[in-house]
């Protein structure tokens, strides 16, 4: 018995990919042998079988409606052979859509995203491209100073960052600082623009113990080191006379234990979660020896969880004067979410509710490390493309699939795999927007990252005295540039981090957060990302056309772009020539 189902080939699924809701959908299954009865299983909650009508030479086919609110619809097939005995056909092995396979249990089923029409978020997402910067790290206006004995101000731009270790909670202190600060950005915007830079994203700003402050201590108060909020307001007035926009990173799935809120060491007026149940911020922990244990994130203890579904927390964070409303008044142009996928979806699309009701136009971006359609957290299924809670997300199982490539560890035909997986299940307004990142603060350099030298088997002490030798950095350089032709033709946002540009190389955190080398950039990768960039900018096809990809044995993929009867993929007129990129890797394995 052979039965075939390609969910990826218009013959059985038309139209293919996202669908908005109320459409409806034919599907085909084509079976070779005989049956006497085929029957398609939808389910979304709770299932449903439909009868397939047999159009002869194997062939049956059903005609569906999807529902009329977002969802993920899932089908799988189920046939009974002339012997009466019964098999299913369902979404191959590895769940990433295409050709299926058969199966003698209950199989994986294909996904069919369900997306709301009206979905459209902002253009500037899928016309842009995105510079990330560590503020601390990228440019200082002035030497550094404070009034904190808790920390260690670097003189010397070029020192390594310090590695220190909390006895407490095994995390990395992190509290030494260079000074890198707001003015300092600003003073560097006109670089940024001749880059080709359209929105700078900035890892969180906000008053904190720690240089990346994900542990804030004060969400309505700019970190003393950075600036202020005229400091902000002058960046954000600065980047739109240069016609590019600022981006602020939302940590709200907890605090610093160092904060007004929880305030462990009372260093701030008033009394924090830790020092008394009467303080109005103890409803928002979750204690269960109080005041020393308690619910925190990834086991950390200077990081106290918030209980994202207490009112008072989100009146807080999303109310008519919270802080997501406020910092959008205050010139931002919308939020990258830390950790997303460990806020409730409730808290995400009521947060959705408060910024887009102050700003349209403003964005969310999502911190979501897998395909963002189907991600399963806490036990339950999520997906964020519905077009009730993200505007997209950062492309990082786009960027994991790029190294994997580069670096040999996959051939072409499983990138091209990943990469339509990803096309087949985004909608297109949310794949067209999303972060396409290849370096990040939470990962080695690309560099290192392209050579396979991370220097995890190093203790972490030895890590920041480490050099890619010159045959290594050459073959890295080499792949970068292939990396980034690809990523300059993939639908989504461009997403350069601070450095990568310049050349910079480190091991992960945190070394991959050195200081921005001004004076000392490599030409030859400042040229990568400028001569990237610019072909961005210059060629819409790259930004609104219809996308395409191919393989040709294990070492070359084949991108191509072109608008379908003059029109674009949002069905607007394109006049732009059709682009096609053709590349292939190197032979060499290390």
């Amino acid at each position: 018995m052979e039965m075939f189902h390609d969910s990826r080939s218009l013959d059985c699924r038309s139209p293919i990919g996202p669908l908005t809701t109320g459409q409806s959908v034919r599907l085909r299954l084509y079976v070779r042998g005989g049956a006497s009865q085929v029957t398609l299983r939808l389910w979304n909650g709770g299932e449903e079988l439909v009868p397939m009508q047999n159009m002869g030479l194997g062939m049956y086919e059903a005609t569906v409606k999807v529902p009329e609110t977002p969802c993920l619809l899932w089908y799988d097939f189920r046939l009974e052979d002339l012997r009466g005995h019964r098999l299913y056909y369902g979404n191959a092995r590895d769940r990433l859509g295409g050709v299926g396979a058969v199966y003698q249990d209950p199989p994986p089923s294909f996904q069919i995203t369900v997306y709301d029409p009206a979905f459209s978020p902002p253009d500037y997402l899928r016309d842009g491209i995105m510079y990330q910067i560590f503020p601390d790290r990228f440019h200082r206006s002035k030497r550094p100073v404070s009034q904190r004995k808790d920390l260690y101000l670097h003189e010397n731009w070029e020192d390594i960052p310090v590695v220190s270790q909390d006895p407490r909670s095994g995390d990395h202190i992190a509290t030494d600082f260079f000074g890198g600060d707001l003015d300092g950005i600003r003073q560097k915007l006109p670089y940024l623009k001749d880059l080709g830079i359209t929105i700078v994203y900035l890892n969180p700003i906000f008053k904190a113990r720690s240089n990346h402050r994900y542990d804030t201590g004060d969400y309505h108060q700019i970190d003393p080191l950075l600036g202020d909020e005229e400091a902000l307001a002058k960046l954000c007035q600065a980047a739109e006379e240069l016609g590019m926009r600022i981006m602020l990173d939302g940590v709200f799935s907890h605090t610093g234990e160092d904060s007004i809120y929880f305030n462990r060491y009372g260093l701030y007026d008033g009394l924090g979660a830790s020092q008394s149940m009467d303080s109005p911020y103890y409803p928002w922990y979750q204690f269960s020896d109080y005041p020393d244990k308690y619910a925190c994130w990834w086991g950390i203890h200077t990081l106290p969880e918030v209980d994202k579904n207490n009112a008072s927390y989100r009146a807080f964070i999303m109310g008519p004067d919270g802080v997501a409303r406020r910092w959008i008044r205050a010139g931002v142009s919308g939020w990258r979410l830390d950790v997303a996928d460990e806020l409730p979806m409730t808290f995400l699309k009521d947060l959705r509710h408060a910024v887009k009701a102050e700003s349209a136009d403003a964005a969310i971006l999502g911190e979501v490390w897998e395909d963002a359609s189907n991600k399963v957290a806490y036990g339950e299924m999520r997906s964020y493309v519905l077009g009730d809670t993200l505007d997209s997300v950062m492309n990082y199982p786009l960027r994991d699939a790029l190294i994997r490539f580069f670096t040999h560890e996959i051939p072409a035909a499983q990138f091209v795999r990943i990469v339509r997986s990803l096309q087949e299940n985004y909608p297109i307004p949310f794949l067209y927007a999303t972060m396409n990142l290849i370096g990040s603060h939470d990962r080695a350099r690309i560099l290192n990252r392209l050579v396979k030298q991370d220097y995890r088997e190093m203790p972490l002490i030895e890590r920041g005295k480490q050099a890619l030798p010159k045959e290594l950095r050459e073959l890295a350089i080499q792949r970068l540039k292939k990396v980034m032709q690809v990523v300059t033709a993939m639908p989504g946002m461009p997403s350069l981090y601070y450095g990568d540009e310049a050349g910079l190389e480190g091991a992960a955190d945190p070394f991959c957060r050195g200081t921005f080398p001004w004076g000392h950039e490599d030409p030859r990768t400042m040229a990568i990302f400028k001569d990237a960039f610019r072909l961005r900018h210059s060629r819409p096809m790259l930004r609104r056309g219809h996308f395409d990809i191919a393989f040709e044995g294990e070492d070359t993929l084949i991108i191509h772009r072109d608008a379908i009867g003059g029109l674009d993929v949002f069905g607007e007129p394109l006049s732009d020539k059709p682009y096609t990129l053709r590349i292939s890797r190197d032979k060499i394995i290390l």
